[in-house]
């Protein structure tokens, strides 16, 4: 493959799948002789994510995903 000017390469597919890369996963590149290995990077959990992790499975309430949906929702008459 040719890199770019702007010094950019595609991986190719069959090795983004092997590697369960997807689209805004972060790589780096680890320099091995006169080589380098295409690794995913170890990144910390957003702060979206570390919330969302921390109230999982906390709720106090008994209502169903379908009843809560439905107060999330509104009542459609009003329009």
């Amino acid at each position: 493959m040719r890199i770019t000017e702007k010094g950019q390469v595609t991986i190719p597919v069959e090795v983004r799948r092997r590697l369960g890369l997807s689209p805004g996963d972060e790589v780096e590149f680890v320099l091995e002789g006169n080589g380098a290995r295409v690794v995913r990077a170890a990144t910390e959990p957003s702060r979206g994510q570390r919330l969302v992790e921390r109230l999982r499975g906390r709720t106090t309430t008994s209502m169903s995903t379908d009843e809560i949906m439905e107060l999330t929702r509104g009542d459609d008459d009003d329009c």
